[in-house]
């Protein structure tokens, strides 16, 4: 067997509260530098709203779009799912057509700023670039009026621009320098049916872009995915009953992406369920081969005792992990971004 690529104790799992990419780099490379295997840019400014990104700057744009419904906020910024805006594609359209990634244009211009401050010193010579990329149904979920009619030729248009654009960033980016995740939050949900708008076919909306899309990606890049329920607006969107949906989720993405998966993010219970052994005994049959298993385990509510009760717990059934928080934490600093980030980092280390 091929030997594990990431051994790290930790992953930031992409959004941190940072004001701007180079904060987030160097805040990062300060406090987490020797703890991490790669370093994302914190997902700042227009990014902090994760999907709503993709939202705004790749879907609303397209001339195959029409908008039904627009965002019902005061602010013009959707707190909740319900002030978010509903889209449909046009009549006649088979496949969306998107022209271009914007997240790829980030993607390039903080890799530049990445490798500035690495080469300067500031960032440790042994880290990666890591960007997180939405799987389909996450970066898709503004088709709520028809749902079955709408979502598959989003979704094709989105796979197409994928396989387009992936190339603009290799040939930008040297592929042995980056880390890449798949952002997967609303394929879990959507999986647990919980989702109103979603119809049949939840897992295919997983399975399917696993096989396809990961496959894209040169064997130099390291890959993870994150398996998540979200956190707009509250922690979490839903909270599982249990490990056995990620489990099985995980296992099919290292079995079947066509290419080595060098770790697995996977949120972990709330607070009160962190000594709940049946949250975690699914773990038991997680098959990660040479992936780096991550149980997104931090809370930003009780801190290091917390963290030891749901370690653990989590470890009587799996002998090997790092930590992460549940989710990325962008969107909840605090009153203090950069003390959220000293607190995250004082709490991983207090495992030892």
């Amino acid at each position: 067997m091929p030997e594990r690529r990431v051994n790290s104790r930790m992953l930031l799992v992409g959004s941190l509260p940072a004001d701007s990419a180079e904060h987030a780099f160097r805040a990062g490379a300060e406090l987490f530098g020797d703890m991490v295997a790669s370093l994302p840019d914190g997902e700042t400014g227009p990014m902090g709203g994760w999907v709503s990104y993709e939202r705004e700057r790749l879907i609303r744009p397209s001339a195959d779009i029409v908008v039904v419904s627009e965002t019902d906020s005061p602010t013009g910024l959707p707190r909740h799912a319900y002030e978010t805006p509903v889209f449909s594609v046009k009549p006649g359209v088979e496949r969306v057509r998107f022209d271009s990634w914007p997240r790829i244009d980030v993607a390039i211009e903080s890799y530049g700023l990445f490798k500035e401050l690495r080469d300067a010193g500031v960032i440790p010579s042994h880290l990666r670039f890591q960007i997180g990329l939405p799987f389909p149904s996450s970066a898709m979920n503004a088709f709520k009026a028809d749902f079955a009619a709408d979502y598959p030729r989003a979704e094709a248009g989105y796979e197409d621009l994928i396989a387009r654009e992936l190339p603009r960033l290799f040939d930008a980016i040297p592929p042995e320098d980056l880390a890449i995740q798949w952002d997967c939050a609303y394929e879990t949900q959507d999986i647990e049916r919980v989702l109103a708008w979603t119809n049949e076919g939840a897992w295919e909306r997983f399975a399917g872009p696993v096989t396809r899309l990961t496959r894209l990606i040169p064997e130099e890049t390291l890959v993870g995915y994150h398996l998540c329920y979200g956190t707009f607006p509250e922690w979490p969107m839903y909270e599982a009953r249990d490990y056995q949906v990620l489990v099985r989720m995980a296992n099919f993405a290292v079995a079947e992406s066509g290419r080595t998966v060098d770790w697995l993010h996977m949120a972990g219970p709330r607070y009160l369920r962190s000594e709940d052994r049946s949250f975690f005994r699914p773990l038991i049959d997680l098959e990660p081969r040479t992936a780096r298993v991550f149980l997104g385990i931090v809370l930003p509510l009780d801190g290091a005792p917390g963290l030891r009760r749901r370690h653990q717990t989590a470890s009587r059934y799996l002998k090997d992990f790092g930590v992460a928080m549940y989710c990325g934490f962008g969107r909840q600093p605090g009153q203090d971004g950069d003390q959220t980030l000293r607190e995250h980092s004082e709490v991983i280390r207090s495992l030892g």
